[in-house]
């Protein structure tokens, strides 16, 4: 079962009717088409998005090694996936399957030219969510920018993928226990941005502030590769959120209005409490509030209605700013570029928040499995924050030191001075 993803209407079909089931078992055009440009979408959000939204935010001296990294990671993610990474998450696990997707799809075995998941191709789905698990460690590299050995970080995220993307996707998408509990995760907030804030964080912490860090300045030094990345992350985002639903029907209609409405209302709540605080409005401070609208929406954008989608986005774009500022001064941690104040935090807004924007009172779509309060929607919610949270940390703090012991994570100090560019790639982004 694929929880929030067509899966549930489809059982439902199955039960009232096996005539109508079986003729939602045919291919649809109309949704594949959908899907495919939605997978497409998916992956702009990493190449180029993703990619220089970092990019303009590290030193000059580190600018190529961000984009080696996201670039690097989207083969070497593509690849997991279609040896095992897609058995793990989307497999039937058997008696297992609470927990673990199994090994039955391993070197996607049995996905076929006319294999279907729903309306659509199952390699359409496949490569859907194979751009999934390519931007969630994307998405922590930000933590541990301009430190991070080349070799480490690619066994690190091999492991973690393996080992913590792969089980909490499942658990939501796979038909896993949270899915079971009714838990609402349209796009990715747990699985994605919790899952992948939080594994920032600790990557941030066990290896330490950049040389310097805080008393040495270290701003982006190239805002205008930062503002078109995250214009890319923007329109990409349509095919992560609108894509989630796999078909081309009212809820994926929904889910791309509610989408641009949270985004545009987290750009200017993070602009307008930035200014009052600071005096100046800056470019910086919009973009990222964008950011953490569109994070804060994607657990919410199948379930909510345009009212709640404001009310997100206006509060992640406030609280995110909170923490990637204030909160990180207050406890000295050093996530470069606030991976987890924007996706960690973002994501736990809006899944906790989605448990009370789904009610239909609220203009929402209804509350998930045998959930029919919304304290008993939020409890569920809850309950998924808090699991991802203490999975990823434990598991991403254990493969960290297990990486450190044996080769070591951060580059030495004169590497660091030089810039990752020159000591690890042997090249410059910008020829003086």
């Amino acid at each position: 079962m694929l929880f929030s993803r067509s899966a549930k209407s489809l059982a439902a079909l199955a039960l009232l009717s096996p005539s109508v089931a079986m003729a939602e078992d045919v291919l649809n055009s109309g949704d594949t088409a959908w899907m495919i440009t939605a997978t497409a979408l998916v992956l702009f959000m990493t190449i180029p998005g993703l990619s220089l939204f970092y990019a303009g935010m590290v030193r000059s001296k580190n600018v190529l090694s961000v984009l080696m990294q996201c670039f690097t990671l989207t083969a070497l993610m593509t690849v997991i996936w279609v040896i095992y990474g897609y058995s793990f998450a989307f497999g039937n696990g058997g008696d297992f399957n609470a927990f673990f997707g199994g090994f039955e799809k391993l070197f996607l075995a049995g996905v076929t030219v006319d294999s279907l998941t729903g309306t659509i191709p199952e390699s359409v789905f496949m490569t859907f969510q194979m751009t999934f698990a390519i931007i969630t460690p994307a998405l922590i590299v930000g933590a541990f920018a301009e430190r991070m050995k080349f070799s480490s970080m690619l066994v690190f995220m091999t492991i973690w993928v393996s080992i913590v993307y792969t089980p909490v996707c499942h658990w939501v998408w796979g038909g896993g226990w949270l899915s079971n509990d009714g838990v609402l995760d349209f796009a990715g907030g747990t699985v994605v941005h919790i899952n992948a804030g939080i594994a920032g964080l600790v990557a941030a912490i066990v290896i330490g502030k950049r040389k310097g860090y805080p008393k040495t300045a270290m701003p982006p030094h190239n805002l205008t590769l930062t503002v078109i990345g995250a214009a890319m992350l923007w329109v990409g985002w349509f095919g992560f959120n609108a894509g989630s639903e796999l078909a081309a029907d009212g809820t994926a209609g929904m889910a791309m209005a509610v989408t641009q409405i949270a985004t545009a209302a987290a750009a200017l709540g993070w602009m307008f409490i930035e200014w009052m605080r600071h005096g100046k409005p800056s470019v910086l401070g919009v973009v990222s509030g964008a950011v953490a609208g569109l994070v804060a929406i994607t657990p919410a954008c199948g379930s909510v209605g345009p009212m709640g989608a404001l009310a997100i986005g206006f509060a992640s774009g406030i609280v995110c700013f909170f923490t990637a500022t204030q909160l990180k001064k207050m406890l000295g941690y050093d996530d470069a570029l606030d991976v987890f104040g924007v996706h960690a935090v973002g994501g736990i807004v809006g899944a906790i928040l989605v448990g009370v924007f789904a009610a239909p009172q609220f203009g929402g779509a209804g509350f998930g499995g045998d959930n029919t309060t919304i304290m008993q929607q939020v409890l569920v919610q809850a309950e998924s924050v808090v699991v991802t949270i203490v999975y990823s940390g434990v598991l991403s703090y254990i493969i960290l030191k297990l990486v450190d012991v044996t080769m070591g994570l951060r580059v030495d100090e004169e590497q660091e001075t030089q810039g990752l560019d020159m000591a690890l790639h042997d090249e410059r982004g910008y020829i003086l």
